[in-house]
């Protein structure tokens, strides 16, 4: 899931070297993916009125409920 999230968001921002994700799990909410850009990209990771983000978080629930775990995505 971690791939996934990192993938998409290399090919959205301007500076994709800057691009971290981390993943952590814990047993109350499942898996934690924490996503950080630069500063000026993340208006594109979040989009107008929050779309990418939304769309991003709508694919990981997606993947999760397949592998039949609880994911969250938070950008920092």
């Amino acid at each position: 899931m971690k791939d996934l999230i990192e993938y998409i968001a290399r090919s959205i921002v301007t500076e994709p070297d800057k691009v971290v994700v981390t993943e952590e799990e814990n047993d109350e909410f499942g898996f934690l993916i924490k996503l950080d850009v630069a500063p000026e990209d993340k208006g594109r990771i979040i989009g107008k009125q929050g779309r990418v983000a939304q769309a991003m978080r709508t694919l990981l629930r997606v993947k999760a409920a397949r592998s039949e775990v609880k994911v969250r995505l938070q950008i920092l």
